[in-house]
């Protein structure tokens, strides 16, 4: 597989505290990575390693095949755009006059694509409004938009539907995806939104305690997150047994409680079970969230 970015073994020290601890990751090329973990796990480091915004410690990181120690890791970063924590606008510009500014900061010979830029973030139409009177959708919409000058392959967003209103995040979700598949932009996202994330990401990188715990793709997701019959019985042994007999697959919990992964006929079941002097107690659909298969991976509390 291709990847545009990968990390090996970093670390990141400040005084009192490890911020990454041994992290590897991948990010394959054409993906839209989601990069999934509690504040404080260490999310934004790796980000601000990435752009070149801090140093680690010791370990590596490869983007498009040169490694962080390379002199010429800056024309890998040339391919980068970023929004990190905080959009970087000026409120007092206009959008217009914002992506102005980032072309002349960039040293670009001319203004080429900037409509175009507006109009694919949705901010075309907004004229003279300087950015401070711009909705939070607005303003990360337009830090993207920032971040889209000099054309980037790779994008990487710190949270970018953090505070946004129901509306802002339908919105910023269309906008990564268009990117994605019309632009064919890598995206590495972190997000605490787990609903959110599970409807962008193609790929996941865990991260807990400064370090990647799983990094799986959502197909992978898909399959191990599948819907099951959740029920509870008086004996999951004998359960057990009548399931066996019927072939069909199964997750013995406890000892009153099993996960049933196949379409079940309840009456078949419990006639069954009744056979063997065991008794339904309930019996409930339900569908692993990509918010239950977190928490399972670091247990414990459930993520800020």
């Amino acid at each position: 597989m291709d990847y545009v970015l990968t990390t090996n073994s970093l670390n990141k020290n400040y005084k009192n505290f490890q911020a990454l601890n041994g992290l590897t990751m991948h990010v394959p090329k054409g993906a839209i990575y989601g990069f999934v973990g509690k504040n404080g796990a260490g999310k934004t480091t790796l980000i601000r390693l990435v752009c070149g915004l801090q140093t680690p410690t010791s370990g590596e990181y490869t983007l498009y095949g040169r490694k962080n120690t390379d002199k010429d890791i800056v024309k890998s970063r040339r391919r980068m755009g970023a929004v990190v924590e905080t959009p970087a606008i000026y409120s007092d510009l206009t959008a217009e006059d914002n992506l102005k500014q980032q072309y002349l900061i960039l040293g670009l010979p001319s203004f080429d694509g900037l409509n175009e830029i507006l109009k694919l973030v949705g901010l075309e139409n907004t004229g003279k409004k300087k950015a401070r009177n711009f909705s939070l959708g607005m303003r990360q919409r337009l830090g993207i938009a920032v971040a889209l000058v000099g054309d980037p392959d790779f994008l990487v967003l710190d949270e970018p539907a953090n505070g946004l209103d129901p509306q802002g995040i339908v919105e910023i979700r269309e906008l990564i995806l268009k990117l994605n598949r019309k632009r064919q932009i890598t995206v590495l996202i972190s997000s605490h939104i787990l609903d959110e994330l599970s409807k962008l990401a193609t790929h996941y990188g865990f991260i807990d305690n400064g370090r990647i715990i799983k990094e799986i793709s959502a197909e992978e997701l898909a399959k191990t997150c599948r819907k099951c019959v959740s029920v509870e019985v008086s004996s999951t042994k004998v359960l057990a047994h009548v399931l066996d007999n019927m072939k069909i697959d199964y997750k013995i919990l406890s000892e009153r409680t099993a996960d049933i992964y196949a379409k079940i006929n309840v009456s078949q079941l419990t006639q069954a079970l009744a056979k063997e002097n065991c008794e339904v107690i309930s019996l409930r659909e339900r569908e692993d969230s990509l918010e239950s298969y977190y928490i399972s991976l670091v247990g414990g509390e459930r993520h800020e």
